[in-house]
């Protein structure tokens, strides 16, 4: 690029780079990302197709989670991978609604294209939408229903709601109920607030038997098996110690020389080395603890000794799972082998390993109040298993968000069509342009409730009246029944969704499409054109690096 002074030229980037500007620049970004957003639409909804990604090592995903199928789509675009930041945002706020925000803001820039060929500036589109977004949160308030964490009900039906559609739909009433029993274990109060973090659940996945056999325990389950041979398999009224420090004879932190001229030293030597890891163990068996979980290692004089005071240990656990059980059984964490007592060791009912040959499992159950708990996820395949846990997250995610907020809305298409019902009421109170980017904001909201239409196989035009009539009547909570084609009450058909879901999903959306607006110079360096944007020009379509065939739209 040069700029001309005086009739002499001026370098001012790097030979070989490439620029795209104005109408081409926001033209292809816009392309790009409508192109991710049509990738993920076929999937959203009860009757949503899925799609199957092939790695560059011959590994298959087969998935309609949107998050999943942006992850592992491998995107290059720059403009296209900030649709993927927007499902990934939606993933870590909610854990649901990621094909929803995707979409929604591929449907935003595609009715911005029309305002821009009417010569709206893309600042007032930004405007507009702004607003719009903004009412339309405000307007979610008017159609919220308020929940408590004992309405179990309702708790069940969000998780249903969430793994409806899935691969593991066919067991969703065991897994719904799994789920809300797990996340009502796990909730926390802080500042008069309901806190849930799921990193408080473990999941733990065995491909195996079907997915009815999938599991809730009430304790911990780790994929270890036990130090030593000679150890129990089973403990009833476990104590448990979690040691942080390897049970060992401490070796010298300083360079040190250890001058042994005779064989006497030597067994001194190996005899004071037993004494103290003698001492480890003595001062284990004193604070009463029958279970050892060690998150390093575990020598093999002490794994002996251990093993004659017929204690159950277990060294080199996972600092995760040492946390998790320390919630789930009471223990405090023990991080000096030499000063610890009888307060710090937890309690379990019963500590056994269950399995065959290197299938073993220890199971920490029976727990009095455990804080923290396990899922185990079997299927008869990887991909069921991988499928299942899937599922299982983003229900589990909902249903906590549920509880945190204790607001929900109906789901199936129902409050996108009231919303923009009342948007388009708002866009005839406005003067100026923006009245326009509100207006399509409004018809981009529609996309919900017509793609849900369009993958059930219904003709979307008859079912958006239909939906526009019910709520136009006051049905506020009437939406799309997919298996009927019917226009119905979705808080009565038990299908809700957490208020969080749609007011994130709105949020970010209407952010990444401003964003994406916003830009009318693309600057890519030497070489960006291969790294940066797939091989093509960071304004072109080859940017699209990583997606399957055929998904290109």
């Amino acid at each position: 690029m040069a700029a001309q002074l005086g009739g002499q030229p001026i370098i001012i980037l790097r030979e070989g780079t490439e620029r795209t500007r104005g109408k081409e620049a926001r033209t292809n970004n816009i392309m790009a990302a409508k192109a991710v957003a049509a990738a993920v639409r076929t999937t959203l909804g009860p009757k949503g197709m899925d799609k199957m990604l092939v790695g560059g090592g011959g590994d298959i995903t087969i998935t309609n989670d949107g998050v999943t199928i942006l992850r592992e789509m491998d995107i290059e675009h720059p403009a296209a991978k900030m649709l993927v930041e927007v499902a990934k945002t939606q993933d870590d706020e909610v854990g649901d609604g990621t094909t929803t925000a995707a979409v929604l803001a591929g449907e935003l820039l595609e009715r911005a294209e029309e305002l821009l060929e009417q010569d709206v500036h893309a600042t007032i589109i930004g405007s507009g939408y702004r607003m719009a977004a903004e009412k339309a949160i405000e307007l979610l308030k008017d159609i919220t229903h308020e929940i408590s964490e004992n309405d179990e009900e309702a708790l069940l039906n969000i998780a249903r709601t969430a793994m409806t559609g899935k691969g593991a739909e066919g067991s969703k009433e065991k897994l719904a109920s799994i789920t809300v029993s797990a996340i009502r274990s796990i909730v926390d109060e802080e500042d008069n607030n309901k806190v849930v973090d799921i990193d408080n659940i473990k999941i733990e996945k065995k491909v195996g038997h079907s997915v009815d056999d999938c599991e809730l325990i009430r304790g911990i389950v780790i994929d270890k098996n036990k130090a030593h041979h000679n150890m129990p398999n089973r403990v009833k009224d476990a104590r448990i110690a979690l040691i942080t420090r390897p049970i060992e004879f401490s070796k010298q932190e300083l360079e040190a020389e250890i001058k042994i001229s005779t064989p006497g030293e030597l067994a001194q030597y190996l005899n004071k080395e037993e004494q103290i890891v003698r001492g480890i163990v003595d001062g284990i068996v004193a604070s009463g603890a029958n279970v050892v979980l060690c998150s390093l290692g575990i020598d093999d004089i002490a794994q002996h000794f251990l093993a004659k005071e017929n204690i159950l240990a277990v060294e080199r656990v996972e600092k995760k799972d040492i946390d998790k059980l320390a919630r789930a059984t009471g223990a405090n964490l023990i991080t000096s082998v030499d000063d610890f007592s009888a307060s710090d060791i937890g309690s379990a009912g019963l500590v056994e390993l269950r399995g065959h040959g290197e299938d073993k499992m220890l199971y920490i159950t029976e727990c009095s109040n455990p804080r923290a708990v396990s899922i185990l996820i079997r299927g008869g395949t990887e991909h069921v298993v991988d499928s299942t846990e899937r599922a299982l997250e983003d229900a589990l995610r909902a249903v906590g968000t549920a509880i945190e907020d204790g607001k929900l809305v109906a789901g199936a298409g129902s409050p996108e069509t009231e919303i923009a019902l009342r948007l388009k009421e708002y866009a005839s109170t406005l003067r100026g342009r923006e009245q326009l980017a509100v207006t399509k904001f409004a018809e981009a909201l529609e996309v919900i409730p017509r793609t849900l239409a369009e993958n059930a196989g219904l003709d979307p035009i008859d079912m958006i009246a239909g939906l526009r009539s019910q709520h136009e009547s006051g049905n506020k909570d009437g939406g799309l029944n997919v298996f009927t084609g019917q226009v119905e009450n979705m808080w009565e058909k038990g299908v809700i969704e957490p208020l969080r879901v749609k007011t994130q999903a709105i949020s970010s959306a209407t952010e990444a499409a401003i964003m994406i607006l916003r830009i009318d110079d693309v600057l890519a360096a030497t070489g960006g054109a291969s790294e940066a944007c797939g091989g093509a020009p960071c304004g072109g379509m080859g940017g699209m690096g990583g997606m399957p065939p055929g998904m290109m739209m």
